[in-house]
């Protein structure tokens, strides 16, 4: 068994595919759908989405300087689909897809009501790179579906059925490995789980 060298491309997966709605002053809503989005910084909370300049959503999100980030569950994967392949140019995708508008906290753009979490965003840089043009934004309010909160208060966003996007295909999350620390954590007779980072 080999390896092979291929030329140099995007082969980092797999990918939050989220649906990006935004919207203009006296406009219609849009949404966009990005597989290229990612958080980029904590304090303050950041995340940027790249987005093709020939995109209907591009000069809508570059002139209002906001747009939501909607994430993306097993039963919206396909609108999510539907989203980035068809233009906002050329069809409502919210009544098309029955999806509705819910009011956002701070921006003018609508968020996906279906959607478990809405991530307000304010642009704050856009770096022209090539094909692609990287939006940085400010999360400036998240606002999420109550349903996925458990007795305690808990938002579990685990149950809402999140989906990825992999190599050209969607993906429901399976099951779950493990969580943030437990390779070093230490079990109950005090010893460490693994010898990792040592």
């Amino acid at each position: 068994m080999g390896r092979q060298f291929w030329k140099a491309g995007n082969m980092l997966y797999p990918l939050p595919a989220v649906m990006v709605s935004c919207q203009r002053e006296q406009e219609k809503a849009n949404i966009i759908t990005v597989a290229w989005a990612g958080t980029i910084c904590t304090a303050p909370p950041m995340i940027s989405i790249s987005v093709r300049p020939e995109r209907y959503s591009y000069d809508i999100i570059r002139d209002s300087g906001e747009f939501v980030v909607n994430l993306v569950t097993e039963k919206l994967v396909r609108a999510a689909d539907y989203c980035g392949v068809k233009s906002g140019r050329d069809v409502d995708k919210f009544s098309q897809m029955g999806l509705h508008r819910c009011k956002t906290r701070i921006v003018k753009a609508p968020g996906i009501e279906e959607s478990p979490v809405n991530i307000e965003c304010k642009v704050v840089d856009l770096k022209e790179l090539g094909s692609h043009h990287l939006f940085m934004a400010e999360v400036v309010s998240v606002n999420v579906d109550d349903r996925y909160l458990d007795e305690t208060g808990r938002f579990d966003l685990n149950r809402a059925g999140l989906s990825v996007y992999s190599h050209g295909e969607y993906f429901s999350l399976g099951s779950k490995l493990g969580s943030f620390g437990y390779s070093v954590k230490k079990t109950s007779k005090g010893r460490k789980t693994s010898k990792a980072g040592r």
